[in-house]
């Protein structure tokens, strides 16, 4: 009789078995294992962004580089978001949010306990140093201009996950 697997034990045996195949390959480019890696632990990228072609576009990029992204248009959609407590490890903010703008968001999320250590970049039109002392007033890790080069972005979010969690 087959002895029956948990969820977290099934993960843990494909994980292992994965890791053992690609170290006994002969060369294992860094970037490889990397990539296994994202696909094992997908890092969810969180997008607060009003426009929504904006937000679909976001989510389609980055989900072809193996991301998943989770979309919240305002910050009554990110409150339902919160509720249903995903594990997010970036986030992409608009400024010029309805409601409640982007920087009075950020420094809500950066005064809470589980959130604060999450990485933020802003996206925004507005570009003035008023603006960009702002965003480092309430701990964003970068602030960009839109509109913006989509390779750089990738680029900045990489580079800041490496900071965060280096390995």
């Amino acid at each position: 009789m087959t002895k029956k697997l948990s969820t977290s034990d099934l993960i843990r045996k494909i994980e292992k078995l994965t890791k053992q195949r690609i170290a006994g390959q002969e060369v294992v480019a860094l970037d490889q294992f990397r990539d296994a890696s994202q696909k094992l632990h997908p890092t969810t990228i969180l997008v607060i962004e009003d426009e929504e072609t904006q937000r679909t576009s976001l989510k389609r990029i980055l989900e072809s580089d193996g991301y998943q992204v989770k979309l919240a248009a305002d910050a009554p959609q990110l409150t339902a978001l919160l509720d249903e407590d995903i594990d997010v490890s970036f986030i992409i903010m608009d400024v010029g949010l309805p409601w409640v703008n982007g920087f009075e968001l950020a420094q809500m999320l950066k005064e809470h306990r589980e959130l604060k250590h999450i990485p933020l970049i802003f996206l925004s039109a507005s570009a003035e140093e008023e603006d960009l002392q702002k965003g480092r007033e309430v701990g964003a890790d970068d602030y960009i201009k839109k509109p913006f080069d989509i390779e750089k972005l990738k680029v900045r979010i990489k580079e800041i996950l490496n900071e965060k969690n280096p390995n």
